[in-house]
């Protein structure tokens, strides 16, 4: 198989008036429609339940499944880490990954759970897809209200195979903050949030985790215990200046859980990504799908709505899958 070619920064901000007018309805028909089926099914990975790569996952896979005929399954995981270890192994087809979590795969990055090796050359990606925020969340009455108010306290990083984790360690080692860390999915740190507030001996004192807006769990604890989002502007900052991987300072507004302003915090672009020798027609009918039936992806989850070419192919250093870039030639970008 040819190695795929890597788009440059040029190609994907060097984007035309036509470009940007080809694709500006989320529902229109897109590119070639005689692209063969795919010869049998696939698996998607996707994320913690309840989180937004499950629920997207989810509503992509099943949108696929019914323009192709062919069964995708999306398959629940620990998330980025995890997914990028099924993506080598081939025991996923496509998977969804940070940005910094895959570049310490392709790189091999040393301290990083892919320190052992590098990942270069078995995935390719298929789009930038939305961004996730990291959300650092302690209930309403807790104590902490800066981010260095967590030292000593037990908080939950993220599962071990998590992209959350991989960017917690890095925000807690740089801020200099000292926690004593729980590896729990979403929900379980969720109803640990919830079980200190009821009893000040269990549980846990807050979470942090990366996400989209809004993350279903998180939002559903404005609803039964209250929760606040803790500032981390100046630690974002400092890794957004120093450290390539995607990271952008931004805040989360308060609209999305009903806080009283808006919180600084880390943003980190997703990529959904595919196995090394991915066959053509899954990348083409997924990557074709994902623009086709955006508005129906919306319906499964806003972040849906994030999606957009001028800035899907901006995947560097990770080369894009050759189908997917046939696909965004085809459409003139």
């Amino acid at each position: 198989m040819d190695r795929p070619r890597l788009l440059t920064r040029r190609h994907a901000l060097g984007l035309g008036a036509a470009a940007a007018a080809s694709l500006s309805l989320p529902g229109c028909s897109r590119g070639r429609s005689d692209e063969p089926a795919p010869a049998g099914p696939a698996k998607f990975a996707t994320g913690n339940e309840g989180g937004v790569y499950a629920i997207y996952g989810a509503g992509l896979a099943k949108l696929v499944s019914e323009v192709t005929g062919v069964a995708m399954t999306p398959i629940l995981t620990e998330g980025s880490v995890a997914n990028l270890r099924m993506l080598s192994a081939g025991t996923a087809d496509i998977g969804f990954s940070l940005s910094d979590s895959a570049l310490d795969a392709w790189e091999g990055t040393p301290g990083t759970q892919f320190a052992t090796g590098s990942l270069r050359s078995r995935f390719t990606a298929l789009a930038r897809t939305y961004d996730n925020y990291v959300h650092v969340v302690v209930p309403t009455g807790s104590d902490v209200t800066r981010f260095e108010d967590l030292n000593g306290k037990v908080v939950s990083i993220g599962p071990q195979n998590s992209g959350t984790r991989v960017v917690a360690q890095r925000i807690l080692n740089t801020a200099g903050v000292k926690v004593i860390p729980r590896f729990f999915d979403l929900e379980t740190a969720v109803q640990a949030l919830q079980d200190k507030v009821r009893n000040p001996r269990a549980g846990i004192d807050a979470l942090i985790w990366s996400g989209g807006l809004p993350t279903k769990p998180i939002l559903g604890l404005q609803s039964t215990t209250g929760f606040r989002l803790v500032d981390i502007g100046s630690t974002a900052q400092a890794i957004a200046s120093k450290r390539f991987g995607g990271y952008v300072l931004s805040s989360i507004p308060p609209s999305v859980y009903q806080l009283s302003a808006s919180v600084p915090t880390l943003a980190v672009p997703n990529y959904l990504l595919a196995r090394r020798g991915l066959s053509d027609s899954w990348a083409w009918w997924t990557l074709n799908t994902m623009f086709r039936r955006q508005t129906d992806l919306m319906a499964v989850h806003p972040e849906a709505g994030s999606l957009d070419a001028r800035s899907a192919i901006a995947t560097m250093p990770i080369p894009l899958h050759p189908a997917a870039e046939r696909w965004y030639k085809n459409n003139h970008i």
